[in-house]
């Protein structure tokens, strides 16, 4: 039994039963708030004018916050942005070793059904959770996206993937 002045984690869940001297028992549950951290974050940059890009959580408390705008991402913006994120952390309790907050780099992450539709004519690679025609991978440039499916020029010939069979999906810098 464990006593009802334990404290508990914001995310522990926890049924106890307490017994009266009657012989019934109350029984509580604790449910602490289980914070989505990568929503948390999002909503917090796009209310300072930015796109979360991609968030990476490790197991030893690396936190990395990869962000966007239109205009490009300066240090400064890094800088403003991760004291925001210190202090939005601190408030609610989200548990982190070390944050690194940068730019998405040439080699960006394409996650979004926008950014697939933002970085049409842009060269891409593409990693499929399920393969085609024997394949995994395909690089080519980004055509249009109708109904969930993107059309990829792998070569001159058309490639119809499957936005739900992309496993993970990088621009190609082209220098």
């Amino acid at each position: 039994m464990i006593p009802l002045n334990t404290c508990f984690h914001r995310s522990a869940v926890l049924v106890q039963s307490a017994p009266f001297s009657d012989g019934l028992q109350a029984r509580f549950l604790f449910v602490g708030t289980n914070m989505d951290v990568a929503k948390l974050v999002e909503t917090t940059l796009a209310g300072m004018g930015y796109e979360l890009v991609d968030l990476e959580l490790s197991g030893r408390g690396l936190m990395r916050v990869f962000m966007d705008k239109p205009e490009g991402i300066a240090v400064e913006d890094c800088e403003r942005v991760s004291n925001q994120l210190v202090r939005l952390f601190t408030v609610e309790g989200v548990d982190y070793e070390r944050l690194e907050v940068s730019s998405p780099g040439l080699d960006r992450v394409v996650k979004k059904e926008a950014d697939f539709v933002r970085f049409v004519g842009h060269k891409v690679q593409i990693k499929v959770r399920v393969p085609m025609a024997g394949r995994k991978n395909f690089v080519g440039i980004i055509g249009e996206l109708k109904d969930g499916i993107l059309q990829l020029d792998v070569d001159g010939s058309l490639v119809a993937i499957e936005l739900s069979n992309v496993d993970k999906a990088r621009l190609v810098p082209v220098f």
